[in-house]
Order: C-alpha cells, then sequence, then structure tokens
C-alpha cells in the first residue's frame, strides 16, 4: 500500500488537510491520537471519526512485529507486512533504524545475502513507514536509513514518497534520512527534485570497473569516476557529505591497488568514505580482514586528506549487520520471485 492511498481513502471520508496531518503525524510519530485541547470527535468530519476504528486498524497491519531478535548493539526485527511477505529492519545505535524497500534485490551483489534469490516485492511507500511506526513503539527513532534489503531506486516512486513523509509529519531531519544505492542514474535525476533532500550513501566497494561488475554483476554499468562524480554533485547541493560505503573483503578489495584508487577518485570530493568490514556468512566465501589491517588501510588512508571511518556494522551478532539481512519467512508465507528491469 502507497501512503498516497491512505490520503485518498481519507480525502474520500471527507478529511481536509488539516484533519489529515491531525492523524497521520500522531500516527507516524507513534504518539497518542486524542488530544485534550483537539478531542478527534470535536475536530474531525463525521464520516472519518466513524470510520476511525477501521483506518487504524488497516493502518496497523501494514506492519506486524513478528519476532525480535535483540544483540548487543541492536536488535534485528522481522516484520511480517499485510501482503503475506517480509522483511527486516534493523534497529541501530543512537536512535537509528535500518529499513527495507524491496522483499529481496535484484542487483545480486556478490558479497550480500538479501538478493540470492533476486526479487520478490516491492514494498509499499505505507509500509515503509510502517516499519518505522513499529521500531518507534520500541525507542525513539531519529534517523532512518534506506540500507535494509532492497536497492531504493529500483523502488523510486515508493521510496520518495516514504522519504517525503518522514522528513515532513514525520519529524526526521532530512540529513537524517539516509537513501543508498549502488549508482542508478534514475535515483541521481530524481533526488534533487523532491521537496525533502536526503542524504545520499553510496554503495561503492571497488575503485576498479572490472571488480565492480564482478561484485555487483546487475548493478548499473557506470564507472567509478562517474558514480563519485554525480553523487559529489548531490552532496554539494544538499551541503550534506556523501557517505561512500565500502564493505571491506579480504584480499579482495583493501590492497595497496585499492588504496591508490580510493585516493584518485576521492581527492577533493565533498564525501566521507565508510570502511565496513565484511560480516560473514556461511553460505558464501568471502571473509572479512583482520582489524589490524583494516585500521591500518584507514590510516594510509587518512594520511592521504581522505576523510576515513572505519566502522563497527551494528547487528552482526543477530544475523543484522550490513549483507546479512535476507528474505527470511514465516513459517505460512510463500514467496514468488519476479523479474524486474
Amino acid at each position: 500500500m502507497r501512503l498516497a492511498d491512505i490520503r485518498r481513502r481519507l480525502a474520500d471520508l471527507g478529511a481536509a488537510p488539516v484533519h489529515e496531518q491531525r492523524l497521520l503525524r500522531p500516527w507516524v510519530q507513534a504518539l497518542p491520537m486524542e488530544s485534550a485541547k483537539k478531542p478527534l470527535q470535536t475536530f474531525l468530519p463525521k464520516a472519518v471519526f466513524q470510520a476511525l476504528p477501521g483506518l487504524l486498524a488497516e493502518w496497523e497491519g501494514l506492519a506486524r512485529l513478528h519476532s525480535v531478535h535483540p544483540g548487543e548493539d541492536g536488535e534485528r526485527l522481522l516484520v511480517a507486512l499485510a501482503s503475506g511477505q517480509t522483511v527486516e529492519s534493523v534497529l541501530l545505535p543512537r536512535g537509528g533504524l535500518c529499513v527495507s524497500t524491496q522483499v529481496g534485490c535484484a542487483v545480486g551483489c556478490r558479497f550480500c545475502m538479501t538478493g540470492k534469490d533476486g526479487l520478490i516485492a516491492q514494498v509499499g511507500s505505507a509500509e515503509i513507514v510502517a516499519q518505522v511506526v513499529l521500531a518507534r513503539r520500541r525507542r525513539a527513532v531519529s534517523k532512518v536509513v534506506f540500507m535494509g534489503m532492497g536497492e531504493p531506486a529500483h523502488n523510486l516512486d515508493n521510496v520518495l514518497e516514504a522519504i517525503e513523509f518522514l522528513g515532513t509529519l514525520g519529524n526526521i531531519g532530512h540529513k537524517n534520512l539516509v537513501f543508498s544505492t549502488v549508482g542508478d542514474e534514475r535515483a541521481f535525476e530524481r533526488l534533487p527534485l523532491g521537496i525533502v533532500k536526503p542524504a545520499l550513501a553510496l554503495s561503492l566497494h571497488t575503485s576498479r570497473a572490472d571488480l565492480r561488475a564482478e561484485l555487483l554483476p546487475r548493478a548499473p554499468r557506470l564507472s567509478p569516476e562517474e558514480l563519485v562524480e554525480r553523487a559529489d554533485d548531490y552532496g554539494r547541493a544538499t551541503g550534506y557529505p556523501v557517505q561512500v560505503q565500502w564493505t571491506l573483503i579480504d584480499g579482495v578489495n583493501d590492497t595497496p591497488e585499492e588504496v591508490e584508487g580510493i585516493t584518485r577518485l576521492l581527492s577533493g570530493r565533498y564525501a566521507v568514505l565508510n570502511l565496513i568490514p565484511y560480516n560473514s556468512v556461511p553460505e558464501l566465501p568471502y571473509r572479512r580482514p583482520a582489524w589490524e589491517k583494516a585500521a591500518a588501510m584507514a590510516r594510509t588512508l587518512h594520511q592521504r586528506g581522505i576523510l576515513t571511518k572505519l566502522r563497527h556494522s551494528a547487528g552482526q551478532d543477530v544475523d543484522g549487520g550490513c549483507g546479512q539481512l535476507r528474505a527470511r519467512q514465516l513459517p505460512s508465507a510463500g514467496v514468488i520471485p519476479i523479474r524486474v528491469l
């Protein structure tokens, strides 16, 4: 379901924009609906008030918490959608939340479990927002990163609709809404046009076009140079530095050659490089480098003037780290893969 469907239903019942905001703002912020100053019965049109129990039940059913997997620094939430599909979202330290925009993923990154079975289904904008509502009922959420299951650029209308909603009625700072992409031209074209302009995270992972084609087999064939250029333009236009994501894989993209490539690509760019040691998955052959090796790479890049952060990916101990989310199913939920262009 899309947020536009919710708004259309309210309008059909006679709700004006002020009535719509009076209902949707507390919903997305996980706050009480009633107000002592403006009781709903006296504020809302009669038809809207009478339909409210059914509307709230419908919104409640958009995303239901099926199970919680707590870890040392976060929680992986298995979320059942109204469609019968499931997605995973992850509560992160310092008020962060990682949400999913698709069930599965079509990009098929070799080192990521999410795309192992391809794309299964799109997640509607209302279901994306409902993941935030669900998380806010557990604790405060002040930052939402679109880095869970899926490639946000492959579900662009729904993701941008959710971003606008969260950046307005959801009371989340625009720089704290982070759109992650492997580098789709459609994202670079559409992001600057929105009322809410999120921060951008570019999943780069290598400075070599040939290696990128191997690791990200179905990513758009923009060269690393083109990707960084487009991302840099957007970062400078918004005032938010681009977050260049780099999953560090032992012996693959943590080499001296890559240090040279990163220096060439990112020198003078409005960007921060996030080095994220690979989260090992038993089914895949890749391994994370030793922490000392990763730290040495970060120090070398710092010395070369590249703003670099060596990240500890939250939620690893409950399979909620970067690259570990997957289309886990409820016992009764069947999934049918679909093709995407």
